[in-house]
């Protein structure tokens, strides 16, 4: 049996858990349920010998304290982990894979039992022991991590989140898988995010706020309990009342809108084209072709008529455009570069003509090197 007693764990002055005490016997499923960063991970971490913080309290293992042993001397206890992330060597065959789990002296007298029985848990290992394991599925490489920590035959096999990134039917298999190892008789103490599926093979469950054990009890009564089915299990929310769908009112029938004195309902109102220009579309068609019929000036463009009435305002208002245009057509084209060219400035008469100023060119020149060489026994030197 594993067991915990007062166990604190501090990161510096961070608290990561304050008191907690569980216990888990063999052939029997505990599941620890918390939000993130309620320090569920720390507490396996600390039992499995690999937590980094300051440790006080009490983990026993058949009665043989555990708790400050290093992590080969606490699997040789007979506790196993399954960290998150699984951590599988993923270079290696799956075969490869867990026959590393079974270094351990108390595994490797029923090394040859223990793979069989890892293998028919899970037959898809057994088709593909010679596949290099970081080629498989995320749910074949947890099948492998959980296969591993079985190889070193334990009493109690703790898993952090098995059922991370995998899908639902892959859920489903892997915790019919954890039914069969307890049959086994293997203890199993289970930290996952899915309340529902690990309530519902376990036989205990530890909630864990804050860094402390509020609540224990068995699984069935932790699935009724609303408080759990508020904060793990999604249910406990407002009650949504569904009601009969009435029957749908006749066409016919008007609809009952209150009469609001603010608020009144107008169809949309429409006007024709010839109410919007002034006069008749037939006629600006018609008169349109008399003019083009019509002779035009030198411009090109039919003389511009005086404006007897309001209705003449679009005629006037395109004869003006039409004789624009031909006016631009006229003006002769100016290069790009001369339209962007800056003004040049006015000569002043007054001021001297710029030839008369003598040119200045400036000349470079490079720098000179010169030689002396001291003639021997002279101590004279010459410029060569």
């Amino acid at each position: 049996m594993l067991e915990v007693r007062d166990l604190s764990v501090s990161y510096g002055e961070h608290r990561a858990l304050e008191g907690v005490s569980v216990k888990v016997a063999p052939g029997e499923v505990v599941v620890i349920l918390g939000a993130n960063g309620a320090g569920k991970s720390t507490l396996l971490r600390t039992i499995a010998g690999i937590c980094e913080g300051r440790q006080s309290g009490a983990v026993e293992m058949d009665g043989h304290p555990v708790l400050g042993l290093s992590s080969d001397r606490i699997v040789e206890r007979g506790v196993a982990l399954v960290p998150e992330g699984r951590g599988i060597f993923g270079d290696l065959t799956v075969r490869e894979n867990l026959l590393l789990g079974a270094y351990s002296a108390r595994a490797r007298e029923e090394e040859t039992a223990n793979l069989d029985r890892v293998l028919s848990l899970f037959p898809k290992l057994n088709e593909r022991q010679g596949q290099v394991a970081r080629t498989m599925s995320g749910g074949e490489q947890q099948m492998v991590a959980i296969g591993r920590a079985m190889m070193s035959n334990p009493s109690i096999l703790m898993l952090d989140e098995p059922s991370l990134g995998l899908s639902p039917l892959l859920c489903k298999e892997l915790f019919q898988s954890l039914t069969v190892i307890r049959q086994a008789g293997i203890g199993i103490l289970l930290v996952e995010q899915n309340a529902k599926q690990s309530l519902a093979i376990a036989d205990r469950g530890y909630l864990l706020e804050n860094a402390h054990i509020v609540h224990e009890d068995t699984a069935a009564n932790l699935s009724r309990d609303p408080a759990v089915q508020k904060a793990y299990l999604g249910a406990g929310g407002a009650k949504v009342s569904v009601k009969s769908a009435e029957p749908p009112t006749p066409a016919t029938a008007e609809p009952n809108i209150p009469e609001t004195p603010h608020l009144q309902l107008r169809a949309p109102q429409r006007e024709s084209a010839d109410a919007l220009v002034g006069t008749p579309i037939s006629d600006l068609v018609a008169g349109a072709a008399k003019r083009a019929a019509a002779p035009k000036d030198q411009t090109g463009v039919m003389p511009t008529r005086e404006v007897s009435n309001g209705s003449d305002r679009l005629r006037a208002t395109i004869l003006e455009i039409e004789r624009a245009a031909a006016e631009a057509r006229r003006r002769p084209l100016r290069r790009r570069s001369e339209r962007h060219k800056a003004p040049t400035e006015k000569p002043n008469p007054q001021s001297p003509d710029p030839q008369d100023k003598p040119a200045v060119v400036e000349v470079y020149r490079a720098p000179r090197v010169e030689v002396y060489r001291r003639r021997p026994g002279t101590g004279k030197f010459t410029r060569e």
